[in-house]
């Protein structure tokens, strides 16, 4: 296996949870969410993980500490592409694989996160994608593939038409990039759609324009990969995380 890396995404104030705490602090079986995802990648033997901080960084960055893992500050939320860009003087130039993923994903498993790392090396892809299907994905981005199941790409609820809107496998937020391809490809990134950021799913776009192979690894069971945004979504995680520990 490759040397890996780890961006996680952590700067969101997350106004949904109605709740002065930044989103990932909530708690989660008695530790803040974001403990549990940096715990997934202790797991897997990450060698070097970098948080992007954002609102309530200093809170952030604690938890950050306790794990042993590098910080860096979003000072302004320009998209999911911009956050990555933030961890560039870090882990530019590195071999290896980098692995991005939500701070608000606490459920998602070392073992999921190690099956994406193989599809991008035994399959000799540029990336990978966490994917799962559900009879309504709204809210999320839809995975378009192509005729022989290869991912053609990401397209974004508010950009999407009506008959993209139907397609129920949909992207979880987590990727695998080959390190040498991702950072050539966030310099490429623009503004151009619905919600005027930086996305992260348009690399996936760019890699297939340039010729390489995207994969995507199923996640089955879709409670692993849900992110939490509301109360009643922790509320959920909560019972989701009882049922997987039980026993």
């Amino acid at each position: 296996m490759s040397a890996s890396f780890a961006v996680v995404l952590a700067a969101g104030k997350g106004t949904r949870m109605k709740s002065d705490k930044a989103k990932v602090l909530h708690e989660l079986a008695g530790r803040p969410m974001l403990s549990h995802v940096l715990d997934a990648l202790e797991e897997l033997g990450v060698e070097q993980t970098v948080v992007v901080v954002g609102h309530q960084a200093d809170a952030v960055s604690e938890i950050c500490r306790e794990h042993a893992v590098d910080t860096v500050l979003q000072a302004e939320q320009l998209g999911t592409g911009h956050a990555v860009e933030q961890t560039r003087p870090l882990l530019e130039g590195r071999e290896g694989l980098t692995l991005i993923l939500s701070g608000d994903v606490p459920l998602l498993r070392s073992s999921t996160l190690r099956a994406m790392q193989e599809a991008v090396q035994t399959d000799s892809a540029a990336a990978c994608v966490l994917t799962a299907i559900t009879e309504d994905a709204s809210g999320y981005g839809r995975i378009l593939r192509g005729r022989a199941g290869e991912i053609l790409g990401i397209v974004e609820e508010k950009d999407a038409s009506e008959e993209q809107r139907r397609i129920g496998e949909y992207n979880t937020g987590t990727y695998c990039f080959k390190n040498v391809l991702l950072w050539p490809l966030i310099r490429q990134l623009d503004t151009d759609n619905a919600q005027g950021e930086f996305y992260l799913t348009d690399l996936i776009a760019l890699l297939v324009q340039s010729g390489e192979r995207v994969e995507g690894v199923l996640c089955e069971d879709e409670r692993e990969v849900q992110g939490v945004n509301t109360i009643e979504d922790l509320a959920r995680a909560r019972r989701d995380w009882e049922e997987l520990h039980r026993g």
